[in-house]
C-alpha cells in the first residue's frame, strides 16, 4: 500500500496537468511514480527535466539504464529496477545485459568501469578517490560524461528515494532486487 497515493489525473489543474499531460504523452498513462511526484509540481518539472536532459546527453539510453538499473538493485528499489530493465531492453540492450547490470557487472570494459564508478558514489556517498575518476579516463570516458554518469546517479537516488519511501506500486512487468556477492 503506498504511503502517497498518485495526484488523481482527473483533479489535476494549471502546470500539475501540464506535466501530468506530458508524462502521459510519454508513458501513454501517468505512471505511478510521475504520479506520485505530481503531488509537488516544481518535483515533478525538476525529474522531468532531468530525465529530458539526460536523454540528450553523450552516454546513449542503453548505458543510462544499465546505471539505473545497477543503483535500483543496490538500492532495493523493485520500481525503478523494473521500470530500468524494461526501458533498457527497449534501448537495445540484451536481457543478458541487463541482468549483468542487476548484478553491477558488464562483459563492456567501458560499460563496466561506468557500473563501478556509479556504485562507488552511491555507496561511498560520493566519497570517491582521484582514482575512481582516473579509471574513466583510462577507459575513455572524457569529463562530459564523467559529469553526465553522475547526473545519472543523482537522478536514480531521486526516483529511487522516491519509490522506496513512499512504497509506489510498481506497474511494469516486475523486476525484484537481488543479493549481489561482494
Amino acid at each position: 500500500m503506498p504511503r502517497i497515493s498518485p495526484y488523481p489525473y482527473d483533479a489535476a489543474t494549471g502546470t500539475r496537468k501540464d506535466l501530468m499531460d506530458a508524462v502521459k504523452t510519454q508513458f501513454g498513462a501517468v505512471v505511478n511514480m510521475f504520479g506520485t511526484v505530481a503531488h509537488s509540481p516544481a518535483a515533478l518539472k525538476s525529474m522531468l527535466g532531468s530525465f529530458g536532459a539526460l536523454s540528450e546527453g553523450r552516454l546513449g539510453a542503453a548505458l543510462g539504464e544499465q546505471i539505473a538499473v545497477a543503483i535500483a538493485n543496490t538500492n532495493r528499489c523493485e520500481y525503478c529496477l523494473s521500470a530500468h530493465t524494461l526501458l533498457g531492453k527497449k534501448a537495445g540492450a540484451s536481457a543478458e545485459t541487463m541482468e549483468a547490470a542487476r548484478q553491477g557487472r558488464s562483459v563492456d570494459p567501458r560499460t563496466q568501469a561506468a557500473i563501478r564508478f556509479a556504485l562507488k558514489v552511491v555507496d561511498t556517498r560520493a566519497q570517491i578517490e582521484a582514482g575512481d575518476v582516473d579509471a574513466l579516463r583510462d577507459v575513455g570516458f572524457d569529463d562530459e560524461e564523467i559529469v553526465e554518469i553522475l547526473a545519472h546517479v543523482a537522478l536514480n537516488l531521486f526516483t529511487n528515494y522516491v519509490n522506496v519511501a513512499f512504497d509506489v506500486d510498481v506497474d511494469f512487468p516486475s523486476v525484484k532486487p537481488v543479493r549481489v556477492a561482494a
